[in-house]
């Protein structure tokens, strides 16, 4: 029984086997297994070979990038403005960042944990082989801090680069600008596409109008790492090409002449050549230091110029629009004389007149005035008289002709278009009528005028001119490519190089009349006479509130006038414009004598040039001058001795001589002007050249 029950249990477990068509599929499942094994080993180890290899070389080879130095800036006549010097720098190179080594690496760079995050945020979207700048320009301790650290910090790396090293005491700052960091609002204009974070960059001036030619072309280095990521040979480099020098316009001895005649007061000098529109200086006060910038700013320096009331970082040359008081009155002249009216207008001035139900002031009872007067004695009367003639419409037509109410185009960046009201202008922006009565302010460069300084330089001297207006630039064309240079003027849009027509017996008369000015007994200016020099020009004393607002003040500093001033010698076909706007200067005679010491720089330098050198230095004479001749022009033993023919930087005709020009400018024959002088062989001036930066406080 049990032999039975035996069998019957070894036959249940022969019908368990597994069959043989089960065995055969398991079989061909784990074969197939095994051939998508092998077929992947075949693709990493023959197919993907070079693939690896070179994943395999990128980690052991790292590229390090030559940053390309920026391009140096010349004056006119070659001589160093803007250099640069050897700074090393510390990167972070993150794939081999641990978080535990921050506390350590914050301490050694002197930086704190704020900072160091701040850094690593900034860059949190960058690719991780990227690196990073931790700190630039970094003392030897902290790169001895480095190399000591090697073994413990590889995410740490030093690379040498050039940094701006600027003029000191912010000499020339805003023509010149600044470099800094690109910021994260720049990477999202499309100017700057072709941008990463952590690139250098112009922020101002020169320097960011011309980034893109100053730059350069960075290149790399590839270096052998090892295991600790530390560099145990090199593979080859790409050299970096460095960024075109650029020779500006700028005269330092002039732009010397013009920081010294602003320091220590508010406001701005800018000195031009209307034959051309270069610019030979361009000063305003005040200042920044553009060093400070090079490297990283401290927040004590930015705060500090940032809430200063006075805006050190403002252009006044080209961002300060104000009223521009009695210099407005030379562009009324010429509306005047071309419309048919100044010529035959003759006014009686006590000291004012009533318009509208409203007495309008003088500065003197100046009698009967007619426009020969009216321009040297500055009287107000005349003008209201004229302006309430001409209407608001016919001022604002010839003030836009000479270039008012629009820039300049000149190549530097934020330029100001100030404003020029109209009856049109009124009713766009206040949704108004223009009431007649307004037009007797605007008359004298008051009520809703506003000018920058280097739009009145540029009115004034292309009136002198013939009419003749130069788009101003900072560059010589010749230093920029041709397709570049298109660009540029693209960039900059103005109302550029213009011809207003000006009848010759109209520009004599307003010539003659800016030429007494400074020259005949009772003009505005004539404290500023320079002895021996044909200097014409207009003062302007702008109020910066109205008189029963001046009553009710405490009659500061900040109540006083903004004084004008803008002069050209000689006084017809000028080789040198200045407009001086000194900022609550009061009258205008002061920024007169500021104009003058610019226009002896640059009469006594074309002298020298010319051979014509004078033992005695050309002063300025307060006495007035020993007679007048009929033509206006100032008459002296000293003068009629000390004639000059110096010529221009533009031209060979004679200029700066106690003889006015006769015939005014036309465009063919500026065209005729030969091109400016080739740069000399750069050399390191002596001041105001800086030293390299101090290194920043412990806030930096």
């Amino acid at each position: 029984m049990h032999s039975t029950e035996d069998n019957r249990h070894a036959l249940v477990r022969r019908d368990e086997k597994i069959s043989p068509v089960k065995l055969a599929a398991a079989q061909y499942v784990v074969a197939a297994v095994l051939l998508m094994l092998c077929a992947g080993l075949w693709r990493l180890q023959v197919l993907g070979a070079d693939n690896y290899r070179l994943l395999a070389e990128a980690n052991r080879v790292r590229k390090v990038p030559i940053l390309a130095p920026r391009g140096r800036l010349l004056d006119r006549e070659g001589r160093l403005l803007v250099d640069n010097y050897s700074s090393v720098s510390c990167f972070l190179m993150r794939e081999q960042l641990r978080d535990a080594d921050l506390p350590l690496i914050a301490q050694g760079l002197h930086l704190t944990m704020d900072q160091l995050e701040s850094t690593l945020r900034h860059f949190q979207y960058a690719p991780k082989y990227q690196p990073i700048p931790l700190k630039q320009d970094i003392t030897p301790d902290e790169q001895a801090f480095i190399s000591a650290h090697a073994n413990e910090l590889p995410e740490l790396e030093t690379l040498e680069e050039q940094r701006r090293l600027y003029p000191r005491d912010g000499f020339a700052s805003h023509l010149i600008g600044y470099v800094g960091e690109i910021s994260e609002n720049d990477l999202k204009n499309p100017k700057y596409d072709f941008y990463e974070p952590g690139d250098v960059v112009g922020k101002s001036g020169v320097e960011e109008s011309y980034d893109a030619v100053l730059r350069g072309q960075d290149g790399s280095r590839d270096v052998i790492v090892n295991s600790h990521g530390r560099e145990i040979g090199r593979l080859g480099e790409e050299l970096a090409v460095p960024g075109k020098d650029l020779r500006l316009t700028l005269d330092l001895d002039i732009q010397m002449a013009a920081e010294q005649a602003l320091e220590g007061k508010n406001g701005a000098i800018v000195a031009m050549d209307p034959h051309t529109g270069e610019i030979l200086a361009m000063a305003s006060r005040p200042n920044y230091d553009p060093n400070q910038f090079a490297v990283r700013l401290s927040k004590t320096y930015w705060n500090q110029i940032i809430n200063d009331p006075e805006h050190p970082l403002l252009n006044k040359a080209i961002q300060a629009q104000v009223a521009p008081g009695s210099t407005f009155k030379i562009i009324m002249s010429a509306a005047g004389l071309e419309e048919g009216y100044a010529q035959t207008e003759r006014v009686v001035c006590n000291g004012g007149m009533d318009f509208y139900g409203h007495y309008y002031h003088c500065d003197a009872h100046h009698g009967s005035v007619d426009i020969d007067h009216a321009i040297p004695w500055s009287c107000d009367v005349f003008y209201y008289v004229l302006g309430n003639k001409l209407g608001i419409d016919t001022v604002a037509r010839y003030a836009k002709a000479f270039g008012l109410g629009q820039r300049t185009g000149i190549d530097l960046p934020q330029e100001a278009a100030g404003t020029m009201p109209s009856t049109e202008w009124k009713l766009k922006n206040f949704h108004q009528a223009w009431y007649a009565g307004e037009m007797i302010s605007v008359s004298i460069g008051q009520g809703a005028v506003a000018a920058t300084p280097l739009q009145m330089a540029r009115a004034l001297g292309g009136i002198a001119s013939g009419g003749v207006l130069k788009r101003p630039h900072v560059v010589f064309p010749d230093e920029i490519p041709k397709e570049q240079r298109e660009a540029f003027e693209e960039s900059f849009p103005g109302s550029g190089d213009k011809t207003v027509p000006l009848k010759p017996e109209h520009w004599q008369t307003i010539t003659e009349g800016m030429a007494s000015v400074v020259n005949a007994p009772g003009g505005t200016g004539a404290a500023a006479r320079l002895e021996g020099v044909d200097f014409a020009g207009k003062t302007g004393t702008a109020q910066v509130m109205s008189h029963d607002a001046l009553a009710r003040s405490n009659k500061g500093k900040k109540t006083q006038p903004n004084a004008w001033f803008v002069g050209m010698a000689p006084r017809r076909n000028p080789d040198i414009v200045v407009a001086v706007l000194w900022e609550n200067g009061d009258w205008g005679k002061n920024s007169a004598k500021l104009a003058a010491q610019v226009i002896e720089a640059y009469v006594n330098k074309q002298r020298k040039k010319s051979g014509n050198i004078r033992l005695e230095q050309v002063s300025m004479s307060v006495a007035a001058p020993s007679s007048v001749d009929t033509n206006g022009a100032a008459v002296s033993d000293a003068a009629s001795s000390t004639t000059s023919k110096a010529a221009s930087p533009t031209s060979s005709k004679e200029s700066l001589s106690a003889t006015p020009k006769d015939k005014p400018a036309t465009s063919a024959t500026h065209e005729e002007l030969p091109a400016a002088p080739a740069p000399k062989k750069p050399v390191t001036p002596v001041a105001p050249i800086a030293m390299k930066p101090k290194e920043p406080g412990p806030d930096a």
